[in-house]
């Protein structure tokens, strides 16, 4: 019978006795026979649990601007990122080897002396006070216990100083050693050990303590980092012991020297040199968008309600904020700095933060319904307000896109451009003619202000009353005239339109009108109805697109922790009226701002500076809401769509008056024309002869 060699049997042997467990007593009999070395105890590698084949390491997302480099802000739970190994600094390699495992590029993942050596320390104290544990068994540990599928409490089990849990380790970084390369194994590791102070692996380490990537560590610095992982919570030197951690920098430094890494001047110099950190901490949500740009708090707030609403970062809510937490997803948002700083200053000049009325403003772009600014007067935070004020001055209720608290507020005539798509696309052209009175009667019932229980709206001014085309009573907001063809098209037709243009109900009572009342909502047409900024800029940036609706969307691009495009970033778009429909209400917008129809049917407008001062072909509309309690005004380009809402978001009884309107008028002339600074100056198509003429339709 041939003799196992030495070597081999003490392999197993003092891996049976490290472990204790009846699983290694087990197998050591079969070792010892068979002669088989420590590899035996090898896991199949096709066995190995996915999370060590494909580790899902927790990383932290960024949120970037649409430029791509300017953070937002970041989220996590735990502040991660992985970097590959050549972009780690070798001194940092080096300090991490000797400080963990010198002989890491000698053994096979389980090192024979480190037995040997926590063997005889057991021994003698009577207990598993030394594991032995190689930096691939440290890595196999960190990787099971950091599995996002897995429960805190068997998380905790992944790390309990058991001979089970030895056993495994052994089992699994034999497997791993044999069909991964040293080096990914270093590289893995780095990007996932714990050096405290929340940062898990070395970049973010690197960043949190000295505010640099970790291929820029000095030596000093790399021993200090490397001196972390044994104690990260005790030798922490910003949370913790700072003498301990520099002490422990101390030992990393003689241990590189004891293994040839580094010379002996050298670690001397490392070692007397001052703990020099520039800590920084990584943003984490919304609230820690910078201080200098705290306006972009709204636009964060809305992009979170969007990833919570995306089916392809998880089934629930729940599990689309982990993947957001814990994904490694780099996201560059629509937002663009220059435009969002020019709509907070075009806001702030109208109304100051504390200011009870707020200006919500959205800025959108047609054709891909990209959402390149949010603003509003006020600072997004939870600090304690006044009493009695509940947004201001700091909130973070949505008060541009609308949601939870916020179900929007009333637009006025902005809602007349619906009327016009639906009558234009039941087949009425835009010089249809009534000679509006000063007052109508309508069909609709009304228990307000009514003339026999029917709703009678009054035109804000006998100027407008009498004949008018779509052109013209569109441009002097003249009200008779809509209801009137509210009457002739169908209110429930008018609601349907505002729907496929992405006008969102959020009020109970506009909900329960547009389901089950629609036919008798005359008074919708006059944008009765409660509306978000957001949701009106991208109707009437459908328009300006041809009648290309598509979904608000607050990124340009995603990719995952592996560079991989998401889909989800892709605009969401689809035809919500033909294109001479959307080109004919366009034709007829173009009358309240000062800008010309391509048939020349404008006699007057609402905002006629507009055009002026913004210099290239405008669509547009202005609304008053009842006792001009609100003040709107929306103006698109092919380009760019703005909308804004006067209002006070925490009384509607307190009018914000019709004097803004004016006001407001220049602001959005100004921050259109700097957001479109240097694009080409382009025009709306005009839409067909039939759309526009009743000659026309009739073949005269």
């Amino acid at each position: 019978m041939t003799r196992p060699p030495l070597n081999k049997i003490m392999t197993v042997l003092l891996a049976g006795l490290l472990a204790g467990l009846g699983l290694a007593v087990a197998a050591l009999p079969a070792a010892l026979v068979y002669g088989v070395g420590l590899s035996a105890l090898a896991a199949p590698y096709s066995e190995l649990p996915n999370t060590l084949r494909t580790p899902p390491t927790p990383q932290r997302s960024n949120l970037y601007a649409n430029d791509g480099s300017t953070l937002i802000t970041s989220f996590y739970q735990e502040d991660r990122a992985d970097v590959p190994l050549h972009e780690v600094a070798p001194v940092m390699r080096q300090a991490i080897l000797a400080a963990e495992d010198a002989r890491f590029y000698q053994h096979r993942g389980v090192d024979l002396r480190g037995v040997i050596r926590a063997f005889t320390a057991n021994q003698r104290g009577g207990e598993v006070r030394q594991g032995a544990s190689t930096l691939t068994m440290q890595y196999v540990r960190n990787v099971l216990a950091s599995d996002p599928r897995l429960t805190e409490q068997q998380r905790r089990a992944a790390t309990e100083v058991t001979s089970a849990r030895k056993v495994q380790e052994v089992r699994y970084a034999l497997a791993l050693e044999r069909e991964l390369s040293k080096d990914e194994i270093l590289a893995r590791y780095l990007n996932i050990a714990y050096f405290g102070a929340g940062a898990y692996g070395v970049a973010a380490a690197s960043k949190r303590y000295f505010t640099k990537s970790p291929a820029e560590l000095t030596l000093a610095e790399a021993a200090l980092l490397a001196g972390l992982v044994r104690s990260p919570h005790t030798h922490d030197p910003l949370n913790g012991d700072a003498d301990a951690a520099v002490s422990r920098r101390a030992y990393v430094l003689d241990q590189m020297v004891q293994a040839g890494q580094l010379a002996a001047d050298d670690a001397a110099r490392a070692a007397a040199e001052p703990l020099r950190l520039r800590p920084s901490e990584t943003p984490n949500d919304c609230a820690a968008v910078p201080a200098a740009h705290n306006d972009w708090g709204f636009f964060c707030d809305w992009f979170t309600r969007w990833w919570n609403s995306q089916e392809a970062f998880g089934s629930t809510v729940d599990e689309r904020q982990l993947a957001l937490r814990r994904g490694g997803y780099s996201i560059v948002a629509s937002l663009d700095p220059a435009v969002q700083q020019a709509t907070v200053g075009q806001v702030s000049r109208i109304y100051p933060t504390d200011h009870p009325h707020a200006l919500p403003t959205a800025v959108v772009q047609p054709g891909t319904g990209r959402v390149l600014a949010m603003a509003v007067n006020r600072t997004y935070g939870v600090q304690e307000n006044p009493a009695g004020w509940k947004n201001r001055p700091n909130t973070v209720n949505q008060l541009v896109a609308g949601g939870g608290a916020i179900q929007g507020y009333q637009a006025g005539s902005t809602f007349k451009l619906f009327t016009v798509l639906a009558a234009v696309e039941a087949g009425m052209p835009l010089n249809t003619v009534f000679d509006a009175p000063d007052r109508i009667i309508t069909r609709f019932p009304s228990g307000e202000a009514s003339c026999g229980g029917r709703w009678c709206p009054r035109n804000a001014s006998s100027r407008v009353d009498g004949e008018h085309t779509m052109w013209s009573a569109f441009g002097q907001s003249v009200n008779t005239y809509f209801a009137w063809l509210t009457e002739r098209v169908g209110a429930d037709r008018v609601v349907e339109m505002a729907e496929r243009l992405g006008i969102v109900f959020r009020a109970a009572s506009d909900e329960r009108l547009a389901r089950h009342g629609a036919r008798e909502w005359g008074p919708f047409t006059l944008g009765v109805s409660a509306t978000t900024p957001l949701d009106l800029a991208n109707a009437y940036a459908t328009v300006a697109a041809d009648g290309r609706w598509c979904a608000p969307l607050p990124v340009v691009r995603i990719t995952d922790a592996a560079g991989r495009p998401v889909a989800a970033a892709s605009p969401d778009c689809r035809q919500a009226v033909a294109r001479d429909v959307a080109r004919a209400a366009v034709d007829a917008a173009r009358c309240p701002v000062g800008d010309r129809s391509m048939y020349q049917g404008c006699e007057g407008g609402t905002a006629e500076d507009l055009r002026a001062r913004l210099g290239r072909p405008v669509a547009g509309k202005t609304g008053s809401s009842e006792g001009y309690g609100t003040e709107s005004i929306v103006a698109a380009t092919p380009q760019l769509a703005v909308a804004a809402i006067a209002t006070n978001p925490d009384d509607p009884q307190d009018p914000v008056g019709h004097a803004v309107q004016k006001r407001m008028t220049t602001a959005v002339a100004e921050l259109m024309s700097l957001a479109l600074q240097g694009q080409p100056v382009r025009d709306f198509v005009p839409p067909s002869e039939v759309t526009a003429f009743e000659t026309a339709r009739r073949g005269e």
